[in-house]
């Protein structure tokens, strides 16, 4: 239940005076919401700049291109002659030093004379401009008497907009929506308070919407900094609850004698990696420990995860346990099967694959043995979390590219079994600010080398103006006998965007190399792209036109040539993903960004570092530089996943107290009793992080 000290806030913007159904339209977009926003979602929508109205020269010392504000008497208007309404209504003032001119274009019949009556001293604030030798303020944004200059703030907030929502409007509703806050309890221990220099809640909400300095409103002062923490505690205690839970002793524990594990190895064509020696025993020694295993398995392209994984799931099946991998997608899922099916057959463990293709008589008999237990390790989509999937026991749950799926897929995973294990991969590195925001509930393990025998990739940018050369290198590779890729970033032409289109490109290959060139992309069928996938890894195509459907998963050690075209119009860890389907085998491979001239300096800056190494941990953090956290996730543009205040490159060091503060509540205080925890409870719902709250009774 929602403390009721809350209600206020949970209450719908429409109970807002001036907030009607034109504004509440308005707002769910700005605010990113399906229903109606509440109050608190206005309270957290933050100013990104301010207006200073504090300059109060005489006319003659405004300074043009400047917000000034001036005392002034009215002299006289002249509204816009009626055969001529676009002229505009203009209003001469002055004082005692010189005259000023206020523009209105467009003006309501009388609104002006109205609101600067003649005679009248006004008080009227804009920017001051030039215009013909005399000073003009164009639709002054403020005009008040003496009585609402006294009330007048010096500085103005000025937030981020959805066309058609005025900024005057969004200022009077968060004024209002500020009215409405309680006397919240304080949920940051003392120390934390004193250490981060942090004021209260309140006065933190008010001083960033109503700045006393210019400075309050920016996201490193403590005003700011405060609320930003609130968030992450919120996400770091959540994450903690989930982890908590995941975590009760486990009873019968999973690792086996090692048997099935050492023919693994021995059948090997290459020895273990130092990290996946590490990453191995690490998850052989949380198999043995009498809680459940979360952890996260990170490592860059082709550094050998679909191993350690086989080898995890080989401990729980010596067990006489079953195992399972979810993928995103179905050519990953059976990417991961062509690599683990030589070694599970050498060392006798029983494999099957359940996508959406698995159908009819064929999935039920697979589903009876996996009943039965005559499947020790099921690799799988999303299929494998469908109603009618039962396990005979379930001990270890592998899920491939977490961050494409969210917690409930992984914990109704989990729920096939009893006290499952999670081992989490990732191909995309990830830097520690995100590791620690985004699976802050778990253990990680890094794989940094690469397999031995890997080949360096010489990545060069090139203008598309010298596509003619590429094309004429192209068709060199294919005499000698090499494969390459050529990715585009759409399927087909669009009309707004001019980017290179799949189809139409390989029309024109195809019009050159003739029958060499195959094309993939996402809109086909999963049949038609694994048989088209097969020809190429068969070498029976040489030259592959693909979308960006083969930036994860696709293993074809032979191809050794990728060309990306519009190379400036993807992210720095996508071009890294789409590179490392080249340099898998012995040969030495080449990678041509393609771009179209001129780049930005944001673009410029992406295909250097891409060029300068192919580190996926190093080209993680540079992409983080550059364009904030989303695109590092692949899950939104920038901003913290899942967090609308906190800022990465701002808060990076508040990330990790807050998760030191969620490790403490959860040793003193695990179930939020007593007064600070229902403080705490408090602040997992202002932050929507409540879902976490009914784990408190499970168990």
């Amino acid at each position: 239940m929602r403390p009721t000290l809350l209600n206020r806030l949970f209450a719908p913007v429409t109970t807002l005076p001036g907030v009607g159904p034109k504004q509440e339209k308005l707002l769910r977009y700005l605010l990113g919401r399906d229903e109606t926003p509440r109050i608190v979602d206005l309270l957290l929508h933050l100013p990104s700049s301010v207006i200073d109205r504090r300059a109060r020269p005489k006319i003659r010392d405004a300074v043009p291109g400047t917000v000034v504000t001036l005392e002034v008497t009215v002299d006289r208007h002249r509204p816009a002659p009626p055969r001529n309404p676009r002229a505009p209504h203009l209003v001469y003032a002055g004082d005692d030093t010189g005259d000023v001119v206020l523009t209105y274009f467009r003006a309501q019949p009388g609104y002006v004379e109205k609101l600067l009556p003649v005679g009248a001293k006004r008080y009227v604030s804009g920017t001051a401009q030039m215009f013909d030798g005399t000073l003009q303020i164009v639709h002054p944004d403020r005009v008040v008497d003496e009585a609402g200059f006294a009330a007048l703030s010096g500085i103005d907030p000025v937030y981020p907009l959805t066309e058609g929502l005025a900024l005057g409007s969004l200022r009077r509703a968060v004024a209002q929506a500020l009215q409405k806050l309680p006397a919240l309890p304080e949920w940051i221990s003392p120390e934390v308070i004193r250490r981060c220099n942090f004021p209260p809640l309140t006065e933190a909400l008010n001083r960033v919407h109503v700045p006393v300095e210019l400075t309050d409103i920016l996201p490193e002062r403590p005003y700011w900094s405060r609320l930003a923490f609130d968030e992450l505690l919120a996400g770091q205690l959540a994450l903690a609850l989930v982890r908590a839970q995941l975590r009760r002793p486990a009873g019968d524990r999973h690792a086996g004698d090692g048997h099935l594990r050492k023919r693994i190895i021995d059948a090997l064509p290459y020895a273990l990696t130092s990290s996946q020696q590490k990453a191995v025993a690490a998850i052989s020694d949380d198999l043995r420990q009498p809680v459940r295993m979360l952890r996260l398995l990170q490592g860059d392209v082709g550094s050998g995860k679909t191993v350690v994984a086989l080898l995890a799931s080989a401990a729980v099946a010596e067990a006489g346990k079953q195992a399972a991998l979810m993928a995103p997608t179905e050519i990953l899922a059976r990417q991961h099967i062509k690599t683990i099916t030589p070694l599970a057959e050498r060392a006798g463990l029983r494999i099957a694959i359940l996508t959406g293709r698995e159908k009819g008589k064929e999935r039920r008999e697979l589903l009876a043995r996996l009943l039965a237990g005559e499947i020790d390790f099921l690799v799988g989509t999303h299929a494998l979390i469908q109603d009618d999937v039962a396990f005979k026991a379930l001990a270890l749950a592998v899920v491939d590219e977490q961050h494409r799926f969210g917690v409930r897929e992984r914990l109704a995973l989990t729920a096939k079994g009893g006290a499952v294990d999670v081992l989490v991969l990732s191909a995309t590195p990830i830097p520690r600010t995100l590791v620690l925001t985004y699976f802050g509930d778990m253990d990680v393990s890094e794989l940094r080398e690469k397999p031995a025998g890997r080949q360096p990739i010489d990545t060069r940018a090139v203008a598309d103006s010298r596509l003619p050369e590429v094309i004429d290198a192209v068709g060199r590779a294919l005499s000698a006998g090499r494969l390459v890729y050529w990715i585009c970033p759409l399927v087909e032409e669009s009309e707004t965007v001019d980017l290179a289109d799949a189809q139409a490109r390989f029309e024109r290959l195809k019009a050159r190399f003739g029958g060499q060139v195959g094309l993939v992309h996402g809109k086909m069928r999963g049949s038609e792209k694994d048989r088209v996938m097969a020809q190429f890894a068969a070498s029976e195509i040489r030259l592959l036109v693909a979308t960006t459907v083969v930036e994860v998963g696709v293993d074809v050690p032979q191809a050794t040539i990728m060309v990306i075209e519009n190379a400036e119009r993807f992210g720095l860890a996508q071009l890294h993903q789409l590179r490392g389907r080249i340099g898998r085998g012995s040969e030495a491979s080449t990678c041509l960004l393609l771009y179209k001239e001129p780049l930005n300096e944001m673009s410029t800056a992406r295909l250097k570092v891409i060029r300068e190494t192919t580190d996926g941990f190093r080209i993680a953090e540079e992409d983080l530089k550059l364009r904030g956290e989303g695109d590092v996730l692949g899950v939104r543009q920038s901003g913290l996943p899942g967090y609308r205040i906190a800022r990465s490159d701002v808060h990076a060091e508040l990330i990790a107290q807050a998760r030191d503060e969620a490790l403490r509540i959860m040793k003193d205080n695990p179930k939020l009793n007593g007064t600070q925890g229902e403080a705490l409870r408090c602040l997992l719902y202002l932050f929507e992080r409540d879902e976490a709250l009914p784990l408190l009774g499970a168990g």
